[in-house]
């Protein structure tokens, strides 16, 4: 259901936050009057206000004071002077939802007063066009209507789980990550193509849509996807032969530790690395 009735506030306007802010206004969760944003890029923040006609302010104070929703979009590093900067004006009933990758709940509720409600959430890219898979965990003072509210948030964007805390940085390193690793695999196929004979762009076509229908296929079918690799794989046939040099190549193991690699990196960001 929309909330249109609160104000939402991103402090920090980068790719995240845009990503949140358009399909949030899609989906009709909020109105462009009600939707607040901040940042130290001011050129960043008049595009935003141009693009989707949201209010944009140069101070974290004031709009931590006219909003009901406060979202970090920030690094990481940066998370705890904003929220000392913030603090003596966070109303007690308000709800702060923080995207920073690593920062912990109670390093959040710790900066801020106490009973604040605070939920973690990891979104990722593919937010800005409706594909976005998040997950999000409620801090010890959010009740079933915050959990409510950010699920709905998240939903207008894609799909999104609940998860505990522990598992939020293997969240960052699978899906939060996970896009970048796509494009690169979706940027070597296009090589392979080109390198077999193809025009780039013919390539570019087919590679993006190969990638776009596997996944679709995967999730409409409910298959596991070894079973629907089998499916294409004939004996003797030209799939068998490009997955056996994949697994020459050990692109299954490469991108495991690339997932826990991505989590290792989240944990020291956490603890200020």
């Amino acid at each position: 259901m929309p909330f249109t009735d609160k104000a939402f506030g991103f402090i920090g306007a980068g790719a995240m936050a845009e990503a949140l802010i358009k399909s949030i206004l899609q989906r009709g969760f909020a109105h462009e009057s009600g939707i607040w944003a901040s940042d130290v890029n001011r050129d960043r923040g008049r595009y935003l206000k141009n693009k989707y006609g949201i209010n944009f302010l140069e101070d974290n104070k004031d709009l931590v004071k006219k909003t009901d929703v406060v979202i970090y979009a920030v690094k990481p590093f940066m998370m705890g002077d904003v929220l000392s900067e913030i603090s003596p004006y966070v109303a007690a009933n308000q709800l702060h939802v923080s995207v920073a990758a690593g920062i912990t709940l109670d390093f959040i509720e710790q900066r801020l007063p106490e009973g604040a409600r605070v939920v973690r959430v990891m979104p990722n890219t593919p937010s800005l066009v409706g594909a976005g898979a998040a997950a999000y965990s409620p801090g010890k003072s959010a009740g079933p209507e915050e959990e409510r509210l950010v699920k709905e948030f998240l939903d207008c964007a894609g799909v999104s789980v609940k998860v505990p805390e522990y598992l939020m940085n293997a969240v960052t390193g699978l899906s939060g990550s996970g896009p970048a690793y796509i494009f690169l695999i979706l940027e070597a196929l296009v090589d392979g193509g080109v390198k077999a004979g193809l025009p780039r762009d013919t390539a570019h076509v087919l590679a993006t849509h190969t990638v776009f229908g596997a996944a679709k296929l995967v999730l409409e079918t409910g298959e596991h996807p070894a079973r629907l690799r089998d499916m294409v794989t004939t004996p003797g046939g030209t799939t068998i032969a490009g997955l056996h040099v994949l697994e020459q190549g050990k692109l299954r193991a490469t991108l495991m530790d690339a997932v826990v690699a991505a989590t290792r990196r989240a944990d020291e960001l956490g603890a200020g690395k």
